[in-house]
């Protein structure tokens, strides 16, 4: 099993998409950045949804996607709406 497999929130088809981006560790994940990772992301599957915007961040984390702070959540719903069909 691949360590990105043991964060949370992420599953075998988050899994392929991030390393179909480039991403296969964690401190690349980290490094990048939810948001910039979602938008690659994004580019291989028009369906990216705000919950994988928040599964990202929780598993940069380390916390369910449903354990993140309000205003983290605020956050990352604005740029959902700002980036969702770029």
């Amino acid at each position: 099993m691949g360590e990105l497999l043991k964060l949370p929130n992420i599953g075998e088809k988050v899994k392929k998409q991030l390393n179909e981006v480039g991403i296969f560790t964690y401190d690349e994940l980290k490094n990048i950045g939810t948001e910039q990772v979602w938008m690659k992301i994004q580019e291989i599957d028009a369906s990216a949804c705000i919950h994988r915007l928040l599964a990202l961040e929780g598993a940069i984390q380390g916390v369910k996607k449903t354990d993140l702070s309000k205003e983290r959540k605020a956050e990352l719903k604005d740029f959902y709406n700002c980036h969702k069909d770029k």
